[in-house]
């Protein structure tokens, strides 16, 4: 686990559950798609087994779970999720007001994400946020393998020219903070929709209302 004991170089997010609030739409899908292939779960379940990792894994364990999971389910399910978002995304309260001290204090940010680049357009767009990230949006489809590996992560930081050790990662799933900790960086757990002892071993940096995170980042107050 590694500790922040100073202003880090860069900020690295998470996408969806952090800078976009998509979780809700996208698990409440995947919980109504599982139950119609014969694989009923509680939301609960749905987020403790998903949240956080690929749709293809996803659609790996639903199946050996016993859900009717066809060969082209990725495709289907993403499709479905594509056109929801498009319709009800809405930004995490306080994202703005956190790129807006960022950007005053010259601090480069990012976004990494085991989500597809397509959903991640269709979101930020429709919260405004697209232009904040244009250029410095990273998806599992750049690298060779989705969080936990580290993969995103560091390319990220490479990209921006900072080493691991200068980065923070801000995450809402153990997979993502995994995969900060693989990649030498420090962690802070977003935890207004995640139990926070989903984060137990990876980090002690837990806050639930991004006005909170300019401070925890060492930013001076306004």
């Amino acid at each position: 686990m590694l500790r922040r004991e100073r202003r880090p170089k860069m900020v690295i997010f998470d996408c969806d559950g952090v800078v976009v609030d998509s979780e809700p739409v996208t698990l409440q899908l995947i919980r109504d798609d599982l139950a119609a292939r014969g694989l009923p779960l509680e939301l609960p379940k749905v987020v403790d087994l998903f949240m956080g990792g690929t749709m293809a894994g996803a659609g790996a364990q639903a199946q050996s779970m016993g859900a009717a999971i066809p060969a082209d389910w990725v495709t289907q399910i993403y499709e479905k999720i594509f056109a929801a978002l498009a319709l009800s995304v809405e930004p995490i309260p306080g994202i703005d007001a956190v790129l807006d001290r960022l950007d005053q204090q010259g601090l480069p940010y990012a976004i990494g994400s085991n989500g597809p680049h397509r959903k991640m357009e269709i979101t930020l767009a429709r919260c405004g946020l697209a232009a904040r990230f244009a250029g410095r949006i990273y998806s599992r489809e750049d690298v060779a393998a989705p969080k936990p590996a580290p993969d995103v992560y560091l390319l990220a930081a490479s990209q921006a020219g900072v080493a691991p050790k200068d980065c923070v990662v801000i995450e809402d799933s153990a997979t993502g903070a995994q995969a900060a900790v693989a990649a030498g960086m420090a962690v802070f757990g977003f935890v207004r929709d995640t139990p926070p002892a989903k984060f137990e071993g990876l980090t002690d940096i837990l806050f639930d209302d991004m006005a909170q995170l300019p401070a925890l980042l060492g930013l001076p107050a306004e």
